[in-house]
């Protein structure tokens, strides 16, 4: 055995992030006799990949308390208290779900418009969306001859159901937005495709269909789905939705073992009265680079091994011949 395998050494932190269930609860596990081997550039399905982080704070907030028994006073026992814990960081890639979690609420899709439309913060009446055909999937979208004429290899695509005055969560496959009232959203058949996550990148343009470069992240597109171009992505300063997702963080090893961290539940929180949302990293004057700063609360949730109410779950797989203390 060697104690050198006891001192773990990373380059970086690497942050993952796998929807949460809205209604029923956190889905995603990261569970160490499984995941021993999980591979930084290809994580399990449905873990997201959100490239490498900057400044990774964990902080926790929970109390511990004296319980004071006896005619002394004398502390006899304790128990914890206000349980709870911050993540704090910075992406230093920027992309739809990194903007998302960053901004904590509703994230759009700024759809293609008519060069005749209104203006609009977050883009104003679209063109008409494509509707998909049968045979479509995560990584193809069939349109039929017609409908590809207005697609070309390197568009961004959203593809989602229509807005039909439902209320409550939307997105095919990950809960984009919460819409109480038909009205709110003024009843805009094109609501869904605006905040879904089902979007991609369009890798090549057949003659029926659109391949996409990723797999849809929200999965298989729902029956009744159609396509529209997506020209950006906006978030807004407020807002009533909150993000919720469940992180993974992994210190990848350069020697020792490998650290990791399992969220179950996040949600973005502020930390102080200003917080600071961009920060620009300089390069080399006057060129610097835009990091996203990122906050979470962790909710609690119940392990099934014991009830116990946990945060967050650090693994730490040893180094092969490492001492065990």
């Amino acid at each position: 055995m060697t104690r050198a395998g006891l001192r773990p050494v990373s380059r970086q932190t690497r942050a993952y992030f796998a929807p949460v269930d809205r209604v029923n609860g956190p889905t995603a596990i990261f569970d160490p006799s499984k995941d021993y081997g999980f591979e930084l550039d290809a994580p399990t399905a449905p873990w997201i990949d959100l490239g490498w982080i900057e400044n990774f704070r964990r902080t926790s907030t929970s109390q511990i308390d004296g319980l004071a028994g006896g005619t002394a006073g004398a502390v006899t026992a304790q128990a914890r208290r206000a349980l709870g814990a911050r993540v704090d960081f910075e992406f230093r890639e920027w992309g739809k779900l990194q903007m998302a979690l960053a901004g904590g609420s509703e994230h759009m899709n700024v759809l293609a418009t008519d060069e005749s439309a209104s203006r609009a913060g977050a883009g104003g009446i679209p063109l008409a969306a494509v509707p998909l055909l049968a045979g479509s999937n995560a990584g193809e979208l069939v349109l039929g001859a017609g409908g590809i004429a207005g697609f070309e290899a390197e568009d961004l695509v959203a593809c989602d159901v229509d807005y039909a005055q439902q209320v409550g969560y939307v997105g095919t496959g990950i809960a984009a937005a919460y819409v109480k009232n038909a009205a709110d959203v003024r009843q805009d058949a094109n609501y869904v495709r605006r905040v879904t996550f089902n979007v991609g990148r369009v890798a090549l343009v057949t003659g029926t269909s659109l391949l996409l470069t990723q797999g849809l992240p929200g999965g298989v597109p729902a029956a009744g789905a159609a396509v529209q171009q997506v020209m950006a992505f906006v978030d807004r300063e407020g807002g009533t939705f909150l993000q919720q997702w469940s992180g993974l963080f992994m210190a990848e090893e350069e020697s020792g073992g490998r650290v990791c961290f399992f969220y179950p539940l996040l949600s973005p929180c502020s930390v102080k009265a200003e917080f600071e949302r961009e920060s620009l990293i300089p390069i080399q004057k006057p060129i610097g680079e835009l990091a996203l700063q990122a906050s979470f609360t962790a909710f609690p949730t119940v392990d099934g091994n014991d009830g116990a109410l946990v945060l967050c779950y650090r693994s730490y797989f040893p180094a092969r011949g490492a001492a065990v203390y």
